[in-house]
Parts: structure tokens; C-alpha cells; sequence
């Protein structure tokens, strides 16, 4: 009794989606569900305005009724669609910035936000809201990168590590990745900030399964 977790990039850069493949690999093993990663090859590049997180949810609850899994988790940091997904299927539906929040809170009171954009901080404070946690947030610091930068092990290092340690003079005790595009970045915030560090793209995984398995539960135990 495998099954699968299919998470679903709503862009479509390659790189992001190699990237979250890579981030939730190590989630594999015996009796687990086997987690895949797609991407929409006809979403935007990267989902930055309010028009690209509507404009992704129709093709997200296609893909969803189109492919069965036990489980899904919408690739993107700001869980566009999500609400309209749960609407399609009867399965779990794991948004990975909540899922990163929520991981984020089983560390400390106060996290801080390494955004994608600046256009992103509507819509990651709308959930803050819908959690009821936005007063948590001790700082949010947009990284203004294009996706192609931030996909690369390199380039946007710099630039993340300076938002890590501006974090941590605000009173972050735990920081959180703002985008599955910062998947490869976990060990530089970590090392500049000396916080602990949520990678949505795990933690989205790591509820995916949760979900999963906890289902399983009842007919388990009754075997």
C-alpha cells in the first residue's frame, strides 16, 4: 500500500521544479508513498503578481482531477489555487507556505520571511491572516531576484544571506524560505542568520505525508 503524493509546480521553470525534486528526495522510503514532482508547462515562469496566482488555479484543478494520488501539495510559496483545488478532490491539498508556518511555530514564537518579490507579501500575509498568526511575523525582507537567479547554487547567495542576518536583528528565532525557488539555499541562511531554517518544499512534503499516513491509521489498525 504505496500510493503517491504528487506535488505540482504552478510555474513553469524546469530549474524551480528540479530544485523541489531534489529538496524532497530524502522524504523517500520503505512503505511511504512515493512523492512526484510536476510542473504546469503552460503557467508563467514564476508567480509574481496577483494575475499569476489566480490565473494558475483553473490548470491546477485540472491537473488534480486529471491524476490521481493520495495526496497534493501546490509547488509555490504563496499556495495559489489552493482553496479551488480542495474543491476538486476529496484528498488532502497541503499548501507548502502554511505547511512551512506551521513547521515554523513548532520552533519558536516569532519567525521571520525571506520573500521571492515584493509582490508576494500580499498574499503571504493574506494567509498569515487566514492562520491568525500574522502578529508572529517578527520581519519579511523580499529578495527581488528573477526566478532564473534564484534557481542558481550560486548567484543569489549573497543577497539571501544579507536578508537572513537582517532577519535576525529583528527578532526572527526561526526564518522561514519565502519560495521552492530557494529549496538549494537552506545551509548559507542557516550559517548567516545561526537560526533554524524552514524549507517550504519539505515542509509541504513532510504534511503531504502526515496526511497520508494518518488516514491509513484506522485500517492499519483494525488489520
Amino acid at each position: 500500500m504505496h500510493g503517491r503524493i504528487l506535488i505540482i509546480n504552478p510555474n513553469s521553470s524546469q530549474a524551480c521544479t528540479a530544485g523541489i525534486r531534489e529538496a524532497v528526495a530524502p522524504f523517500a522510503g520503505p512503505g511511504l508513498p512515493r512523492i512526484e514532482v510536476t510542473q504546469l508547462d503552460e503557467g508563467p515562469p514564476a508567480i509574481v503578481t496577483w494575475r499569476d496566482w489566480f490565473g494558475v488555479a483553473e490548470p491546477l484543478c485540472r491537473r488534480i482531477e486529471a491524476e490521481p494520488a493520495e495526496a497534493y501539495v501546490i509547488g509555490c510559496v504563496s499556495d495559489p489555487g489552493l482553496e479551488a483545488a480542495r474543491g476538486v478532490t476529496g484528498k488532502p491539498v497541503v499548501g507548502m507556505f502554511r505547511s512551512a508556518v506551521a513547521a515554523a511555530l513548532t520552533r519558536a514564537e516569532r519567525f521571520g520571511i525571506i520573500g521571492f518579490t515584493e509582490k508576494s507579501l500580499p498574499r503571504q500575509r493574506r494567509a498569515l491572516q487566514s492562520m491568525g498568526v500574522e502578529g508572529n511575523m517578527a520581519g519579511w525582507i523580499p529578495l527581488n531576484l528573477p526566478m532564473h537567479v534564484l534557481t542558481d547554487p550560486i548567484a543569489p547567495q549573497a543577497r539571501i544571506a544579507q536578508a537572513a542576518r537582517q532577519l535576525a536583528d529583528q527578532g526572527a528565532e526561526v526564518i522561514v524560505l519565502g519560495c521552492a525557488g530557494m529549496a538549494g539555499h537552506v545551509g548559507v541562511t542557516m550559517e548567516a542568520s545561526g537560526l533554524p531554517v524552514v524549507e517550504p518544499c519539505q515542509a509541504g512534503a513532510a504534511a503531504a505525508l502526515l496526511a497520508v499516513v494518518g488516514a491509513r491509521m484506522p485500517a492499519l489498525l483494525s488489520a
